[in-house]
């Protein structure tokens, strides 16, 4: 039986989610997961926070990490690491700082990079979808790459969350998009880091896992290592169709999967 890991999960504490983190690591251990990566969102600017993360002086990360490090103590069978997911905001230089002093004091050991703005545009929102129209979905998916390429080249994050989450809500380019896929591969595989396959995107109106399949094919080809995780947000959705990613991982080239650790240890899992 195929050993099952999920490497991006939600708590009621992120404000957008359900589930204390007990009922979810609980979740994890009763599906049968060897391993679980609680990644909670790093505190946003209060411009860009639309009930999605922790505030800036917010005191509730702290909480959390001493939270999740009890349970790695005291969890048999299912291994608990304390993440967190950040958001890369170029435009923002402050805030980017300021999400990776709260990382660091907190101990976070495995840090998720997304980009879910453009500018000050959360594109990925359902409540700002008008603006689509107004850029074109070409345009977006040009920017959002060249965006997700320095992100990933920063250095400043262990996975690269759901690589291509413009296609959220069924919005796909007229262009070509091989050639996006290409600088995304060696972008990750320059910064050294590994991309998340996600079926989170089973759950949104694109219904497909993130990447899709040729784009993660390219990052195989490219060498880059992979991860997957639900990003869950209720512990009924922790480990979710994770057979599904391990399929797909198998059908781009992939034979293991990593569950990332911190510091730098990897435990890889045989699909």
């Amino acid at each position: 039986m195929r050993e099952l890991i999920d490497c991006h999960v939600h708590t009621a504490r992120c404000g957008h989610a359900t589930g204390t983190t007990a009922q979810v690591i609980s979740a994890a251990v009763v599906g049968g997961l060897t391993g679980i990566v609680l990644t909670e969102h790093l505190p946003l600017p209060d411009a860009l926070n639309e009930g999605g993360s922790f505030a800036p002086d917010d005191v509730g990360f702290a909480a959390y990490a001493e939270e999740v490090r009890e349970y790695a103590v005291r969890v048999r069978g299912t291994d608990v690491v304390l993440g967190a997911e950040a958001d890369w905001l170029p435009q923002r230089p402050d805030a980017m700082a300021h999400q990776r002093e709260v990382a660091t004091a907190a101990g976070v050991e495995v840090i998720l990079g997304s980009v879910h703005f453009l500018g000050e545009w959360p594109f990925d929102s359902p409540d700002h979808l008008d603006e689509w129209d107004r850029r074109g979905v070409d345009a977006v998916w040009v920017e959002y790459f060249e965006t997700w390429c320095d992100a990933a080249k920063s250095g400043l994050f262990d996975v690269m969350a759901h690589p291509d989450l413009p296609k959220k809500f069924g919005h796909r380019p007229a262009r070509d998009v091989l050639s996006l896929y290409e600088e995304a591969a060696r972008a990750a595989a320059e910064g050294g880091v590994m991309i998340e396959v996600s079926t989170g995107g089973l759950r949104k109106p694109v219904s497909e896992i993130y990447p899709c399949p040729e784009l993660l094919a390219t990052f195989c080809r490219a060498g880059v290592s992979a991860t997957v995780g639900s990003d869950a947000h209720a512990p009924e959705e922790v480990g979710y169709r994770i057979h599904d990613a391990y399929a797909a991982m198998c059908e781009a080239g992939y034979d293991v999967a990593a569950f990332p650790m911190g510091r730098g240890k990897v435990r890889w899992v045989q699909l």
